[in-house]
């Protein structure tokens, strides 16, 4: 139709390279085959040219097998003098952790922070909050162990992504196993996020099957205030005379439990 926008193809900016061994060549074929389908989302060349990153939306992710992520992100790297380049790639779930990878990987963040203008926007302040944590992700404290696409492809409903995490974080011991579900609107304006809190992946599962309750969302931080209250009181506690002394000596707590096996659902390839 006249007037409508198409989106730029990704700048890959390989023209006079070649692939460092055949094994790459054939993997950066395999990873692109679709790339007249990719949109980019956001792009960044070092002033040295030894480094591309790209962040993409592939459209083509919906034929695919059910549940397929539709972030990809690539970071190339040239060598400059021998004219050969080498790659890495990954799909996401989410925009965010496609960013966190970008970062981790030396993206500037004026970048990524300036990626996805025109993508659905979050529609209030957790929103905001929790795509905050998944993008700066510090110390990989999230391992991402499941997650699912649900895209119909319809303007009659919207699309929600469900990743499901292991979260290592100590204020989470008690419920380490993380549901993040976003939920965009059926015109792709904005979208939602929203944190559940499960004390294993099992229990996580059989929420999304039955949706019998509410998700049970995780409660909100504690302040810097309240941590530094808290530990004042497990330093001290007061006598009735008005004399500080030592608290008991009390068990450790529980350790959290491990990461169960990744699901297949959905699962990267």
């Amino acid at each position: 139709m006249a007037g409508t926008h198409e989106p730029s193809a990704p700048d890959y900016r390989l023209d006079g390279f070649q692939a460092v061994t055949d094994q790459i060549e054939d993997d950066f074929s395999s990873v692109t085959l679709s790339d007249d389908l990719f949109v980019p989302l956001a792009e960044h060349h070092s002033a040295d040219d030894r480094d591309s990153y790209l962040l993409l939306h592939d459209r083509s992710a919906i034929w695919d097998i059910p549940g397929m992520a539709e972030y990809v992100t690539l970071h190339i790297t040239r060598d400059i003098e021998q004219r050969t380049f080498d790659f890495a790639s990954e799909r996401h779930p989410v925009v965010p952790l496609a960013q966190n990878w970008l970062l981790r990987r030396g993206c500037p963040p004026e970048v990524v922070r300036g990626s996805h203008p025109h993508g659905p926007r979050p529609a209030d302040g957790l929103t905001a909050r929790l795509e905050g944590l998944l993008r700066a992700n510090s110390g990989n404290r999230y391992e991402v162990l499941d997650h699912y696409t649900d895209n119909p492809c319809s303007f009659d409903v919207g699309v929600e992504v469900r990743t499901l995490v292991y979260d290592s974080h100590p204020d989470s011991v008690d419920a380490p196993y993380r549901l993040f579900l976003e939920e965009t609107t059926k015109d792709l304006r904005s979208h939602t996020v929203r944190e559940g809190a499960f004390t294993s992946a099992e229990e996580a599962d059989t929420w999304i099957t039955e949706r019998d309750s509410p998700l049970p969302l995780a409660p909100a931080p504690p302040s810097a205030v309240g941590r530094r209250a808290a530990a004042a009181r497990a330093r001290s506690t007061v006598t009735g005379n008005g004399l500080a002394v030592a608290p008991a000596p009390v068990s450790p707590p529980r350790s959290a439990t491990g990461p169960a096996p990744a699901h297949s659902r959905g699962r990267e390839r």
